[in-house]
C-alpha cells in the first residue's frame, strides 16, 4: 500500500473516532468519486465531510492523480462538501465548518484545534 493511502486511512479512522466520540453518527459513501470522505449526522444536521491528512506545517487541499495523458491536479469545487477535518502527524486534530473552494493548501490555524 502506498504511504499516501495509508496517511489517508489514518485520517479517516480518527476522524471516524472523533465525530462518534462527539456523539455523532457517521456513514461513508459507498463510492470513492464522491468529494467527501464521511457523512455525518450531528442529530440536528447532516453534513459531508472532506478528510485530510496533514504533515508538519500544511495540508495539501487539491486533489492528484493519474491517467494515460500524465498528472491530473483538481481544485476543490464550491459546495464539494461542509466540513474540512485535518488530522496533523503531530496528532492534533482540525475542524473548518465550511467548504475551503479553489485553494491548493492551508496552514491550519489554533482557533479551528478540537480540543
Amino acid at each position: 500500500m502506498r504511504t499516501t493511502q495509508r496517511k489517508g486511512d489514518i485520517a479517516v479512522s480518527r476522524a471516524i473516532a472523533r465525530f462518534t466520540s462527539m456523539g455523532y453518527d457517521v456513514s461513508l459513501p459507498f463510492t470513492e468519486s464522491a468529494s467527501y470522505d464521511l457523512i455525518v449526522d450531528t442529530g440536528q444536521e447532516i453534513v459531508r465531510v472532506q478528510v485530510r491528512y496533514c504533515g508538519v506545517h500544511e495540508v495539501a487541499l487539491r486533489r492528484i492523480h493519474s491517467n494515460s495523458k500524465g498528472y491530473v491536479v483538481k481544485k476543490t469545487k464550491n459546495g464539494a462538501y461542509d466540513w474540512l477535518y485535518i488530522y496533523k502527524s503531530t496528532g492534533e486534530e482540525y475542524l473548518i465548518k465550511q467548504c475551503l473552494a479553489n485553494r491548493n493548501s492551508l496552514v491550519p490555524k489554533p482557533e479551528y484545534l478540537i480540543v
